[in-house]
């Protein structure tokens, strides 16, 4: 007969968890997640269209659960099985043995209700305030990139790709509400291009490679002496990087005026944008056409791919720490998953740097 786990046994077992280093437990210590409280609280109002009722869970716990799932790439019912499951989620959420924990759908209805509300955006900016109380302001100038982010394949005839691209609805769907809900009218296909790698034969391939991707597209914009993201956007995989620039892609309030990007970003219009607007290009040029690149601008490229490549880094840290990757359908609730990593990314970064300004 299994011996029956009492208090100590459970106190032990956590003190175990912090010595072998528990993430979530740095993140309760250093992240002050009730400064959240407020805006969580509004968006579920407004969602609901009320402002009385007590709500099932509480939001702070709640949204402390869309940080783990964030975390650990989870699905909405692998979710409610880990929380159960393990003792460091429950002391993350502050829960109990015994204590209720959310269900899937539960789970499920409050993202959706904030994703309608749009609280992605005030929670983002809630703890970017939070991030310059501590002293991380924007400052260096800024570093400009995209990256793809994956979405399930859709299985689409012509016809109905081609109704897509011109922003209808294709018939069958519109006859069958329950395939329309599960088709995704927002992600597109591009072609993502990979640098050409040595054969076996030793010969290099004659072009790089050219590879179908289906999905989005999240832009950000990282301060160069911190690396926070400050600014973001989602759009469609098809979406060119360099056009947005010029949509609220820019963070007016670093300290700094420069803003480094690779050549998709090099235009007439961005240059001009930038120059009317205070900023200082450290874009890079664009190799001449049919023509060798000069050795100028061969160098000035190079020093700055040694600043503009720290933004790399950022989506190395959302794709292989948190495998970040869209489950949902529609580029509203896309959004809300890529902010949230946005989000959760800056958390620990900020984790990061305190530990260095503590050991220091």
């Amino acid at each position: 007969m299994m011996k029956q786990a009492g208090f100590f046994d459970v106190e032990e077992r956590l003190a175990r968890l912090s010595g072998l280093g528990d993430q979530l437990e740095a993140f309760s210590q250093i992240v002050d997640f009730e400064v959240f409280r407020p805006d969580l609280e509004q968006a579920l109002a407004y969602s609901t269209g009320s402002k009385g009722g007590r709500p099932p869970f509480d939001p702070v716990l709640m949204f402390k659960i869309l940080v783990i799932q964030t975390l650990n790439n989870l699905s909405d019912e692998r979710t409610e099985y880990l929380i159960n499951d393990r003792l460091s989620f429950m002391r993350f959420l502050g829960l109990g043995l015994s204590d209720r924990v959310p269900d899937a759908k539960t789970l499920w209805l409050f993202r959706e209700r904030l994703t309608q509300a749009s609280a992605i955006e005030r929670l983002f900016d809630r703890f970017d305030a939070t991030l310059r109380n501590a002293s991380y302001l924007p400052m260096s100038g800024q570093i400009l990139d995209a990256t793809l982010v994956a979405a399930p394949k859709q299985r689409n005839t012509n016809d109905e790709k081609t109704a897509l691209r011109e922003g209808r609805i294709p018939q069958d769907w519109q006859d069958k509400p329950s395939k329309l809900s599960h088709k995704d009218r927002h992600a597109r296909w591009t072609l993502k291009f990979t640098k050409a790698k040595r054969q076996d034969d030793g010969s290099m391939p004659a072009t790089d490679l050219a590879i179908p991707f289906f999905g989005y597209k999240s832009h950000v914009s990282i301060d160069r002496k911190f690396r926070f993201i400050r600014k973001w956007k989602t759009t469609d995989a098809a979406a060119s990087d360099g056009a947005r620039l010029r949509e609220g892609l820019l963070d007016k309030t670093n300290t700094a005026s420069s803003v480094w990007a690779d050549t998709a970003y090099r235009s007439k219009a961005n240059e001009d944008f930038m120059e009317k607007h205070g900023f200082v290009s450290k874009v890079h040029r664009k190799k001449p056409h049919l023509k060798p690149m000069p050795r100028h601008i061969q160098q000035s490229n190079a020093g700055k791919s040694v600043i503009r490549s720290r933004v790399e880094h950022v989506f190395a840290d959302q794709k292989s720490q948190t495998g970040l990757f869209i489950r949902t359908v529609g580029i509203t609730r896309a959004t809300m998953r890529i902010r949230l990593a946005n989000i959760v990314y800056n958390m620990r970064r900020f984790l990061f740097l305190e530990r260095i300004s503590t050991a220091a």
